[in-house]
């Protein structure tokens, strides 16, 4: 493994290989890529007639997630001078030192007659010339097989980069149509990358801001339904909903979850003010956490639940506070130029993204959580709304194009400020919600 974890470490400006005994290799990565890891994925072997097909698309979504971190170049299949046409055969490590594949990929996908797909696979270090770590074989249902696909992926990018996986997840979403001012408006739940598509309400009333619960199975949302924005709750698997809260004369937003999905915190206006309240997911009254004759709005919990991170105007602009979960007296964490707004608690608990407005332009960031070491990783006419991957390495937000027929589109960045890109989505999109790992 010594020259793998050479070659590997030569990957990252300041990373840190470490190699536990019996185990994976471990990189921890602290800055952006010097150049991307070369791997080979041949088709994976069908076991049978049935599975030919399917065998090539799981393949190719391994690929692409990899790829798509930026981490990580496919080597083209025409390059192979070599092929896996058998799952236990021996592997000819020499072939693929040549095209110089660093990392190699290889599967084996049967189906049975019941719609069920097994797929096992195995990586190698191909110039140590060994298996990374024993093979692993993932089932599913052939509608499944993108999952199936998704922890392949998942299993192959957290066995070299050491970090925890993310490709197996939701993204929950507003989706937009229509020409600006007259936009429709409902939320839809997707693959991360984009794919499988599932519209959760219709176009009649306005919705905003959807978010995930922390196991993935309900989001809440506020929709003008009712001419006000509320607060609803949506069931994933039943497209079942309710409304949250409902106090008459008010105006309630901006929620989300606790990371136990115990409790909801949010945004409530009342008589002109505009405070963060809290209450429990099943009902009940409503607890008051700011009083402060000021706009307070887009709270977030931190991992743990002790702390709530929360914009605020009481300084005379918008600015990032951090209270206490059960209220009191708030701390001021951003001081640089310009204004800040929708923070995020990472899942790790070491960041809180935001976005920022200076100078004209808006901008996806990140800080400790004392308000150090700020950094800004994308700059445009209007961005915002970031979302946190399951893993606390990648960002999704909403970016707008300028115009009269400006149109919102999904844009992820990793933490580095590299690898900026698109994510496809069939219609225009904004307010993304990452959902957790998948069970």
């Amino acid at each position: 493994m010594v020259r793998f974890l050479t070659l590997l470490a030569a990957l990252w400006l300041m990373a840190l290989p470490v190699q536990a005994q019996n185990g994976p290799l471990r990189i921890t990565i602290d800055e952006g890529v010097i150049e991307p890891l070369p791997f080979a994925v041949p088709d994976f072997v069908a076991e049978s007639a049935a599975a030919q097909q399917m065998a090539q698309q799981i393949a190719r979504v391994v690929a692409a997630d990899l790829t798509g971190t930026g981490l990580f170049r496919e080597i083209p299949q025409d390059a192979f001078i070599s092929q896996i046409t058998s799952f236990n055969s021996p592997v000819q490590f020499a072939d693929w030192r040549a095209i110089n594949a660093q990392a190699l990929i290889a599967g084996a996908v049967s189906m049975e007659g019941d719609g069920r797909v097994s797929v096992k696979f195995r990586l190698y270090d191909v110039f140590a010339g060994q298996e990374m770590g024993a093979g692993l074989q993932f089932d599913g249902t052939e509608q499944g097989w993108r999952r199936i696909a998704h922890k392949v992926a998942d299993a192959v990018y957290s066995r070299i980069t050491g970090e925890a996986p993310y490709f197996d997840s939701r993204v929950v979403f507003v989706a937009e149509s229509g020409p600006k001012g007259e936009r429709q408006k409902r939320l839809a739940v997707m693959d991360y990358d984009g794919a499988n598509v599932q519209y959760l309400t219709d176009s009649r009333s306005i919705v905003l801001a959807p978010r995930f619960s922390p196991s993935g199975d309900r989001i809440l949302y506020t929709s003008y339904e009712t001419g006000f924005p509320r607060i609803h709750v949506l069931d994933v698997a039943s497209v079942g909903r309710r409304v949250l809260e409902n106090q008459p004369g008010t105006m309630s937003f901006s929620p989300r979850f606790s990371p136990d999905g115990q409790t909801v915190i949010y945004s409530l206006t009342q008589g002109g003010n505009t405070d963060i309240y809290r209450m429990p997911i099943a009902g009940g009254a409503p607890q008051r956490l700011t009083s402060a004759p000021s706009i307070e709005t887009a709270p977030s919990f931190s991992p743990d639940g002790s702390q709530i991170v929360f914009e605020s105007d009481r300084s005379g602009n918008q600015q990032l506070y951090i209270m206490p979960a059960s209220g009191g007296e708030p701390r001021r964490i951003s001081f640089g130029p310009g204004r800040y707004g929708t923070p995020v608690w990472s899942p790790r608990g070491d960041l809180i993204a935001f976005t920022k407005q200076s100078k004209g332009r808006f901008h996806i960031g990140v800080m400790r959580t004392d308000g150090s070491e700020e950094r800004l990783l994308t700059a445009s006419f209007l961005d915002e709304g970031p979302t946190w991957a399951p893993n606390g390495r990648v960002i999704m937000f909403t970016r707008e194009t300028q115009g009269a027929g400006g149109q919102s589109s999904l844009y992820s960045v990793d933490i580095t400020g590299r690898n900026l890109k698109r994510v496809r989505t069939e219609t225009g999109a904004s307010d993304p919600s990452w959902s957790p790992l998948q069970n």
